[in-house]
């Protein structure tokens, strides 16, 4: 089978500085947790699990209200950030703390602290539940509007100041459309685009796929906001699917395809991609002998 393997794909820098960190936490204060998912993807979260460092993530709970089950140790804020009141309840419970926040995450939170100080409201386009989201609207509940749809500018009052930001895995095309509609309502609005650039050159790759491409796997885990995006604009025009790993890979979808094209998440193993970009190099329809699938070998995890 012809195989299209998109570039860029997988992970971006913060993920790795967020992997690495983790990583080299197993000399730091015992015992160690994460603050929730430390990047979107289970088998990332399983394999630091076997080093002994354990994830912290119960449905529905806040950054905040999570660190009530931490009470020793060392803690790890995720690549998605937190807020400065995460920070503070973990120094006053004596807990060692490291901050693998993404440094695009970061510049956004100093952008929304600085324009907030200039007397502005922010509306930021995200993802509500989201962890990234979570802690950009905590900087400031009351001036800091979480939009996820039009119907959310509408309920704007349109005689304030407004910056609009937005969480950086958003669609580029989503927070395109948002921003200029709400151009066309609100007087006063300035916009600072946050997508951060490896999600923006990753969209745009997917986008601007082969026409000739007859089916498209995107590979990663169904809680990555970023994975969910890439999916979405590929299933504009082309066959796709969502997998977190070669298992899930149906040999049905193959059967008359001719070209497939792969990518995958900013949180996503690279071998985990591989491995789905090597099957389908081998595929061939009319042999039954190339349908076997390579088990995961759970040690290159986090290689």
């Amino acid at each position: 089978m012809q195989v299209k393997a998109i570039t860029p794909r997988g992970y971006c820098k913060g993920v790795v500085r967020a992997i690495q960190m983790a990583k080299n936490a197993q000399n730091e204060k015992q015992p160690i947790y994460i603050l929730g998912m430390i990047v979107h993807n289970q088998y990332i979260v399983d394999a630091l699990k076997k080093r002994g460092i354990q994830t912290i993530d119960i449905p529905h709970l806040t950054r905040l209200e999570l660190l009530d089950h931490v009470h020793e140790g060392t803690v790890i804020i995720t690549a998605h950030g937190a807020s400065e009141k995460v920070f503070q309840k973990a120094k006053e419970k004596g807990l060692n703390i490291i901050d693998a926040s993404c440094l695009d995450v970061i510049k956004t939170h100093d952008l929304i602290k600085a324009r907030l100080d200039e007397g502005y409201e922010i509306l930021y386009i995200g993802k509500k539940g989201h962890p990234e989201a979570e802690g950009a609207i905590s900087i400031n509940e009351k001036k800091v509007h979480l939009i996820t749809k039009k119907e959310d500018l509408q309920k704007i009052p349109a005689n304030q100041k407004y910056v609009i930001t937005n969480q950086t895995t958003m669609s580029l095309y989503d927070v395109y459309d948002l921003c200029e509609y709400a151009k066309t309502i609100l007087p006063h609005v300035q916009i600072e685009k946050e997508t951060c650039k490896a999600t923006q050159i990753r969209q745009e790759a997917i986008k601007n796929m082969d026409e000739d491409i007859d089916i498209v796997f995107i590979v990663g885990d169904p809680h990555s906001n970023n994975t969910q995006k890439l999916a979405s604009i590929a299933s504009q025009n082309k066959e796709v699917h969502m997998i977190e790993c070669l298992d899930d890979l149906n040999i049905e979808w193959l059967k008359g395809k001719k070209k497939a094209a792969v990518s995958s998440g900013a949180s996503t193993p690279t071998y985990l991609t591989n491995q789905v970009i090597d099957f389908l190099k081998q595929f061939d329809e009319s042999n039954s002998q190339t349908f076997d699938k390579q088990p995961i070998d759970f040690t290159k995890i986090l290689d």
